[in-house]
């Protein structure tokens, strides 16, 4: 089973976003990896674009925080190891995420993968933020809320003298080696903050995790959701529900309602521009198929190896779960209304 996401081409034209749309899917189509939210399909129709990827139906973190969940440190250790090999993949690519916290990350009945949503890192930003934010979520799972009070609406001088006048205040509980972790991760300064899985793991409180066995998924999780509970907010997802003036399960009658306008004198045509603009988001979308994609891969290894060794057996499996075969397309142009 899949999870899958849509969105209305018009709408994105309207809000001037369909380039990050496909930014977006370029990016994804070209990542795949066990703490990552992966791509599986693209396709589109004549009124939206739409993203196949994992289901995760454990919620994010954000929902068992408020549901009281208390995090023990041995499972937010476990977090911290995964999400920083996500994050090293990550800067392989040289992307940076630039929003993780509960609220992007979401649980299986393993672990923590991180939301599907990543930017490139612009002026002013680099690896180390996101090293930086992976120290903040880990603070608040343990303590259930951040180490700053900051708010969208907190202005830029007073967040400064925050972290000028203010010290991180730790927990007396807390293991001397988790506290030791959080500092190194939250250290203001880039230059000496922790920036990389090899920082990490030269960090003396997590020598004793197996790396390779994170990576599989074969430690046991310190949380498990509930599988018997939703393990989200009803009354957010029928709002959702309610709220969307195109609903998916009316796509059908109202597709054939608009053709059968169509040719009719009645009909009332969209404006040249926006009709423009959605037949270049037609042409220029990118359809993918993951599975297609892996089938070409074995072949074309199948065929190198035949090359190289006489016919030896191909080694099919992915390194460290990488797409190795990277688009190059990149797409240039988007519509703005």
């Amino acid at each position: 089973m899949y999870a899958m996401k849509y969105m209305n081409k018009q709408k994105c034209i309207e809000r001037d976003e369909v380039r990050n749309v496909f930014r977006e899917l370029q990016i994804m189509q070209g990542l795949e990896h066990p703490f990552l939210v992966n791509l599986w399909y693209s396709f589109q129709d004549e009124e939206d674009m739409f993203m196949v990827v994992d289901l995760l139906l454990g919620g994010d973190l954000r929902y068992h925080l408020q549901q009281n969940v208390h995090f023990t440190e041995g499972t937010v250790k476990l977090y911290i190891c995964e999400l920083a090999l996500a994050l090293e993949y990550l800067q392989r690519y040289h992307i940076i995420h630039r929003d993780i916290k509960p609220d992007n990350i979401l649980l299986d009945e393993h672990a923590p993968e991180v939301f599907q949503v990543y930017m490139d890192g612009g002026p002013g930003y680099s690896y180390p933020v996101d090293w930086w934010s992976l120290g903040i979520t880990a603070y608040e799972l343990l303590r259930g809320w951040r180490p700053y009070e900051i708010h969208s609406a907190t202005p830029i001088d007073e967040i400064l003298n925050m972290f000028k006048v203010e010290r991180v205040h730790y927990s007396s509980t807390w293991c001397k080696g988790m506290v030791a972790l959080l500092r190194k991760l939250l250290t203001k300064d880039p230059e000496s903050r922790l920036s990389s899985l090899h920082d990490i793991q030269s960090v003396p409180y997590l020598a004793d995790m197996n790396w390779d066995a994170v990576f599989e998924k074969a430690l046991m999780p310190g949380f498990v959701p509930n599988k018997g509970r939703l393990n989200c907010d009803p009354t957010f997802e029928l709002e959702e529900m309610i709220l969307e003036s195109k609903p998916l399960h009316k796509k059908k009658k109202r597709l054939a309602k608009n053709r059968s306008r169509d040719g009719t004198k009645d009909s009332c045509p969209l404006n040249g521009h926006l009709q423009q603009c959605l037949e270049t988001v037609r042409k220029e979308f990118i359809i993918f198929n993951r599975e297609k994609l892996r089938r070409q891969q074995g072949q074309g290894s199948q065929l190198l190896d035949t090359d190289s060794r006489g016919g030896g057996q191909a080694q099919s499996k992915l390194q460290d779960g990488c797409n190795n075969n990277l688009l190059t397309h990149t797409c240039t142009r988007g519509c703005s209304s």
